[in-house]
């Protein structure tokens, strides 16, 4: 990206930073919580136009990325080891 980011894209940024902290420490709820934010502010920007070309792509790439990745990621979906 360039120097100059839009608003929405320095949020999604930070919502970025959330998301990827939230999986390292393996706090799924939370990680599953700053998508769904990440997803909201992404759709209201692209309807508002309030994101550049190249960062509506790129941000719709990574939530695709994302998507990919958070799907079955849950702590309801985890089977417990003492079955």
């Amino acid at each position: 990206m360039g120097l100059f980011k839009s608003k929405a894209a320095a949020e999604m940024d930070r919502i970025i930073l959330r998301i990827d902290m939230n999986m390292s420490n393996n706090y799924k709820d939370a990680a599953q919580m700053n998508f769904a934010e990440l997803e909201q502010i992404y759709n209201e920007s692209s309807e508002k136009g309030s994101l550049k070309p190249k960062e509506k792509e790129s941000y719709g790439s990574k939530i695709e990325e994302y998507r990919a990745r958070l799907k079955g990621y849950s702590h309801k979906d985890q089977k417990p080891y003492w079955h």
